[in-house]
């Protein structure tokens, strides 16, 4: 079985060792780990949650394991991970990689559960929750890099609902400490339970693709420390016969070396994409454009007047499902190009409250909206490395005013400060935490190495 794909992945996740790590690697991962926290914990107090939580609710004969924002709440490891999945994601808040998925919102919740799952004695390091996270990420990657497809924004289905669930199933493995052969089933469990269409983006049912793919992967690695199989052959290329290729029509995977020697981790080679408002990764790009050229517009006549604005032009990639004229609902309004656009015209930012429905529903924010014309130029591909947004307003002086981003802060090309990360940490952790809570937090999480006990996180 090492000599195919599915095994050198079995393999891997059951050899990788702490030292493994680089110094690099581990200071991104922690950052993400913070991030993802700060992120859950907002997200406990959306509707989506509160849906999620009362559903899980029903299901807490076996309550070990706590829930972001609730303090006292505690559901089943799965149900927990489901639900702090569901937080994680409710704002489209959480990081994004390239392929394009979100890493961290996949695995971090399963890892939570899983060690307050584990009985005192046999309880994770923090050393071992980090190489456990990494593991997950790492699988989630490699995935996605077997297929050209998965290097543009998705069109048919939410790619944590698919490598997500597998690297939660990964990272369990790792964290519960499965044997090689367990682990590759675990992965093939984990296949037969991933998914999610595209059509649910831009609703309430986006959010549970992440609560799926944590809790799923969880379910996968705990099924497998029980003895159940799985195809052994699960991520290979066995014509005739779809295993992991089922999802994508160009399929072609390559063994994973082992850890150690001259295997590098991919986050070593790339960041992640930290977000600075809760909104699909694409409209970042449009909204710096927008800040951009508003300061020039600003500039221009002495305020912000939309009624000197004839029209506004928006150059965008081609991706159907974050091209919505006039969003009526806040999950909606994350996933438009157009609104983001207006909303950073009209405001000068673009944060928390612009997606209220009181702010979606503004008439000067629909008056822009109906101003708005769509450009899709071919340089302008629908890819997180190489696309870019560009916001020109054509004024009634028949003057034309242009901003335009082709990195955002925020992206793997121009991360986020430690400040600015912290800030933003800050700023989420407040809104259910006390401030010495999110300090304690801060500390742990940077010092998480030398934790006895993962699960005081």
């Amino acid at each position: 079985p090492e000599d195919t794909v599915t095994g050198s992945f079995a393999s891997f996740i059951h050899a990788a060792r702490p030292e493994h790590l680089s110094q690099t690697v581990r200071q991104r991962s922690k950052r993400m780990i913070l991030d993802s926290i700060g992120v859950g914990l907002v997200g406990s107090t959306t509707r989506v949650f509160d849906i999620a939580l009362s559903y899980c609710r029903l299901y807490s004969s076996v309550a070990v394991s706590s829930v972001y924002g609730k303090p006292g709440v505690k559901l089943s490891p799965t149900l927990a991970a489901f639900t702090n999945g569901v937080a994680t994601h409710s704002m489209d808040f959480d990081d994004t990689w390239h392929p394009a998925t979100h890493p961290s919102g996949a695995v971090l919740p399963a890892l939570l559960a899983a060690s307050q799952m584990l009985p005192p004695s046999t309880k994770p390091s923090g050393l071992d929750f980090l190489l456990a996270f990494n593991v997950g990420l790492e699988v989630q990657g490699r995935l996605m890099h077997f297929s050209t497809e998965a290097h543009n924004i998705p069109k048919r289905f939410h790619p944590p609902s698919v490598v997500g669930t597998l690297g939660s199933a990964a990272a369990a493995a790792k964290l519960l400490s499965l044997s090689s052969a367990e682990c590759c089933h675990a992965l093939g469990i984990a296949a037969s339970l991933a998914g999610a269409p595209m059509a649910n983006a831009a609703t309430q049912a986006k959010p549970l693709h992440v609560g799926n793919a944590t809790r799923l992967g969880l379910e996968a690695a705990l099924l497998a420390a029980r003895g159940m199989e799985a195809n052994p052959l699960i991520l290979d290329d066995i014509p005739g016969c779809s295993g992991f290729s089922a999802f994508y029509s160009v399929y072609q995977p390559k063994p994973l070396p082992a850890p150690g020697g001259h295997h590098e981790f991919l986050l070593e080679k790339q960041d992640i994409a930290f977000k600075r408002f809760p909104a699909h990764l694409g409209m970042h790009w449009v909204v710096d454009a927008a800040l951009s050229v508003r300061n020039l517009f600003v500039n221009y006549a002495g305020s912000f007047s939309p009624s000197l604005i004839r029209a506004i032009m928006l150059k965008i990639p081609v991706s159907k499902y974050i091209n919505r004229p006039f969003p009526s609902s806040e999950h909606q309004a994350r996933h438009s190009f157009q609104f983001n656009a207006c909303a950073a015209l009209l405001d000068g930012e673009v944060g928390l409250g612009s997606f209220s429905e009181s702010s979606i529903h503004r008439q000067e924010l629909r008056e822009l909206l109906h101003k708005v014309v769509v450009e899709h130029p071919e340089d302008n591909v629908a890819n997180f490395d190489k696309m870019y947004g560009e916001v020109a307003l054509l004024l009634h002086s028949g003057d034309v005013l242009t901003g335009k981003c082709d990195t955002f802060y925020g992206h793997w090309r121009k991360p986020l400060s430690k400040e600015s990360l912290l800030k933003k940490f800050r700023s989420n952790a407040s809104h259910v935490l006390p401030e010495e809570k999110i300090e304690a937090i801060i500390t742990l999480v940077d010092n998480l190495e030398t934790l006895s006990d993962s699960s005081q996180l």
